[in-house]
């Protein structure tokens, strides 16, 4: 697998900004090292573009023909590596390095297959654009992921002030070589499933801080909390917010500024450590963070914008910047140490082997064949401090390498649905 091509550029007019990509990625597919016959393109686009959605994978399918299948979607920014353009016009291009029996292109009119195919795909791990308007959608996703073998899914929800398009155009009936056609669909789910051999390191980011200790569900009905540790959920969360009703301006700003972060009764006590996290201001992938959307006097609930059963570990929280860049630094350090040779864990006659090996060991950003960045819309731009500062934190961690990716309308990891995080993923290579 060679590094991929990939190219960004922002413009009033979507044509000149597709030709600064074009003359981007052809200088890059004819440099060493570099994919130079690559099959599946991801294609980002920010809504200022959606409308000729259309016309800019027409156009791009034509100018790169050796490029058969694209998957993409549309987002209120686009993201490359060490820069965003956020709110503006702009658009993204990844080039992956994969061969035709890696990866199978799925939407509403080609559905992934869940029992397998007939030519021996199988889906491991699947990158997945959704529209946050499709009914049943976390259901969706859910089944989604039980199409795949390691039941992971990564990628987030198109988010436009306009159009809400995905791009799915498969190879199926065409020839190497002749293009991409159609491939522009609004609503539902699209993507591409990868199979075993392409290999992929993911971790997702958390952009919210715990206020307090988490509370367990004792009392619910669907999405209203009715009870919190055997106590009426309304008061505990008004005790911990220190607010009162009979201030009414003063709760709806404070409640305006929480969030919830919730763990489903399946997960609680999977992952080890969740509760010294907390403690100390942080989260891990087992929390979704959702909005309070209302109170329930009369039944002394509290409404979350989804269900909760009882059991789940309810913990309230709000935004935070310094939580945030410290969340994704450590999810960036953890993908570098996966990604080197552990030296530290060898024993000495293993050491000395190393050591004595011609070829020194390959750098964590040389194993980088791409990545794919999704972050929540609400991260973008200023949250992080400074325009870019975002990706230039992940930059710094895993170098120059090609990365593509868009601001969300949520965030999908594993098999669920996610709001104020980010969602890292590397597509890893074998040193040469």
């Amino acid at each position: 697998m060679q590094r991929f091509p990939c190219a960004h550029a922002t413009h009033p007019q979507w044509r000149m900004a597709a030709a600064l990509v074009l003359a981007q990625l052809r200088a890059q597919m004819a440099l060493p090292g570099h994919a130079r016959s690559p099959s599946l393109g991801l294609l980002y686009i920010t809504d200022h573009y959606a409308g000729e959605a259309r016309d800019i994978l027409g156009h791009l399918a034509d100018e790169l023909r050796e490029v058969t299948d694209w998957v993409g979607t549309v987002g209120i920014g686009v993201a490359a590596s060490g820069v965003e353009y956020f709110d503006e016009p702009a658009l993204c291009v990844m080039l992956c390095d994969l061969g035709p029996h890696s990866y199978r292109v799925f939407s509403g009119v080609a559905p992934l297959s869940a029992t397998g195919r007939s030519d021996g795909f199988e889906a491991h791990t699947a990158l997945v654009h959704a529209d946050g308007r499709t009914p049943d959608l976390a259901e969706l996703i859910a089944e989604i992921a039980d199409r795949t073998s390691s039941g992971y899914l990564f990628g987030g929800l198109s988010a436009s002030r306009g159009p809400s398009v995905q791009f799915a155009s498969g190879s199926a009936g065409h020839l190497r070589g002749q293009g991409a056609s159609g491939g522009v669909f609004h609503g539902g789910l699209s993507g591409v499933a990868f199979g075993p051999d392409v290999g992929i390191v993911s971790r997702v980011t958390q952009g919210a801080r715990p206020l307090a200790p988490a509370f367990i569900v004792t009392a619910s009905e669907g999405n209203l909390v009715l009870a919190v540790d055997e106590q009426p959920a309304l008061e505990r969360v008004l005790d911990v917010l220190d607010i009162s009703l009979e201030r009414p301006q003063e709760a709806i700003e404070r409640l305006r500024r929480t969030l919830v972060g919730l763990t489903l009764p399946e997960q609680v006590g999977i992952l080890p450590g969740a509760s010294a996290r907390e403690q100390r201001g942080q989260f891990g992938p087992e929390v979704q963070v959702r909005h309070i959307i209302g109170l329930d006097p009369a039944r002394h609930g509290v409404a979350i914008a989804d269900e909760v059963p009882v059991g789940s570990r309810l913990a309230l929280c709000e935004r935070h910047v310094q939580a945030a860049r410290a969340d994704l630094v450590r999810i960036c350090a953890e993908i570098r140490e996966e990604l080197e040779p552990r030296l530290h864990d060898a024993s000495m006659g293993d050491a000395r082997v190393l050591v004595n090996t011609p070829d020194p060991p390959v750098d964590a950003t040389e194993r980088i064949a791409g990545a794919v960045y999704v972050s929540c819309s609400g991260r973008g731009g200023p949250h992080f401090g400074a325009p870019s500062a975002e990706l230039q934190i992940i930059r710094r961690a895993l170098g120059d390498a090609p990365l593509a990716g868009f601001f969300a309308g949520g965030e999908i990891a594993h098999h669920h649905l996610y709001g104020y995080t980010g969602v890292l993923t590397v597509f890893t290579r074998s040193p040469d």
